[in-house]
């Protein structure tokens, strides 16, 4: 018999992470120029049907069976094979097929992070090999050597929600995306729709919750903390940001209010289950003033990561982890960080995140490099001169003259 209530909880958190996806769209497409909207949009609202199927085939099963202490799993569970539909999850509480479902919203919403990087260069068709070649063989891996108890899962590496496997992985991706197909023919294209972006990001906030929080895979005090620890850092990071850019700007921004409290909840991501509330503050601060001088500083190098997808989720995922192992402590989750003396646990999160990072910037250069002998990774001249939703789907996001 299933404890009615953590089935029912495990049900709405798989919810709200899957609401992300349409979000971080929405987000994305307030944040593109008007003739691109539905292009980042799509390549964000077809990793739900893609990534889906490829989760039920191999992907939970390479990240969620066998292969302890390995890099990747095996394919005993291809197509669910062996689960029945009414099996138990490990603790005993709901059944195996939520947190199945759980973990796929996870990887549907990873690699479309990706996507805001490289706004209207990069086809659809090598969108679409990229999707599935990322997954395989980045972010399976990253699931299974911390989640799935492998390589770095045994050598002692935490990650709460996502730290490493989502926000570091896919910033750096991000950036090693942006270096390869350059820079935008317009880079300075204003934003078609701020208030879709204000949606994206309340969407957004909304489903971090169950990204967070849900992640304890239980419902206890570690679950209210996550929640709380969320919101905090996510409050903390938004007011931050706003007013470092306010006393350089002269102006309070609302795309940057809304930036910082996103940066907050990456930065946030892989410790909220570990450190006390105060610490979730500074994690948050830390947040709005790394992540923006992150962004400040891919500018300067001119670095056209256009919706600033590795100063936000790459440089707040690699901060959050090493935060983690700074503030982590044994009286919350039985896990101290170097606060209290463990320089060991420090120097692994530290490690970890690094080569995480390092590895999805080189296989992901590689990988477009490779799909570019296949077909053309970046557009023509004349489609990114047009926009991509026109030239490439054939559709317009609004009726001529409306914007």
């Amino acid at each position: 018999m299933f404890d009615t209530g953590s089935t029912t909880f495990m049900i709405l958190a798989t919810s709200l992470v899957m609401l992300m996806t349409p979000g971080l769209a929405f987000f994305y497409g307030g944040l593109a120029g008007k003739r691109n909207i539905l292009g980042i949009m799509i390549q964000t609202f077809v990793s739900l049907g893609i990534t889906t199927i490829l989760w039920v085939t191999v992907g939970y099963s390479l990240c969620f069976s066998g292969g302890e202490g390995g890099i990747i799993g095996n394919l005993d569970h291809a197509f669910l094979n062996g689960i029945p539909f009414d099996n138990a999850f490990s603790n005993g509480k709901y059944p195996e097929y939520i947190f199945i479902a759980y973990q796929m919203m996870f990887a549907i919403i990873t690699p479309a992070l990706i996507t805001g990087a490289f706004v209207n260069r990069v086809t659809f068709k090598a969108y679409l090999i990229f999707l599935v070649v990322w997954q395989l063989l980045v972010y399976y891996p990253f699931v299974h050597m911390i989640w799935g108890g492998g390589l770095l899962a045994e050598w002692g590496v935490i990650d709460f929600a996502g730290g490493i496997v989502v926000h570091a992985t896919a910033g750096f991706a991000a950036l090693a995306s942006v270096i390869y197909v350059g820079s935008r023919r317009d880079k300075f294209s204003p934003p078609n729709s701020i208030p879709l972006v204000a949606i994206g990001t309340g969407l957004l906030w909304f489903g971090w919750y169950g990204f967070n929080a849900g992640s304890e895979l239980d419902v206890d005090a570690i679950t209210t903390l996550s929640f709380l620890n969320t919101d905090v850092a996510a409050s903390f990071a938004a007011i931050t940001w706003l007013f470092v850019e306010w006393s350089r700007a002269r102006k309070p921004k609302f795309v940057g209010l809304l930036t910082g409290a996103v940066a907050g909840l990456a930065t946030i991501t892989p410790a909220a289950g570990f450190v006390p509330i105060w610490a979730a503050m500074l994690i948050g601060i830390a947040a709005g003033f790394v992540c923006y001088w992150a962004v400040h500083l891919k500018n300067k190098l001119g670095w056209d990561d256009a919706l600033d997808v590795w100063g936000v989720h790459g440089i707040g995922g690699v901060l959050g982890t090493i935060l983690l192992g700074v503030f982590a402590m044994s009286s919350i989750n039985g896990q101290s960080g170097l606060i209290e003396g463990n320089t060991s646990f420090f120097f692994k999160e530290l490690l970890a995140v690094a080569g995480s990072a390092a590895y999805a910037f080189i296989f992901t250069y590689v990988m477009l490099a490779l799909i570019n002998f296949i077909t053309p990774v970046k557009v023509s001249e004349s489609d990114e001169n047009e926009g991509i939703d026109a030239s490439i789907h054939g559709e317009k996001a609004y009726d001529e003259g409306a914007l």
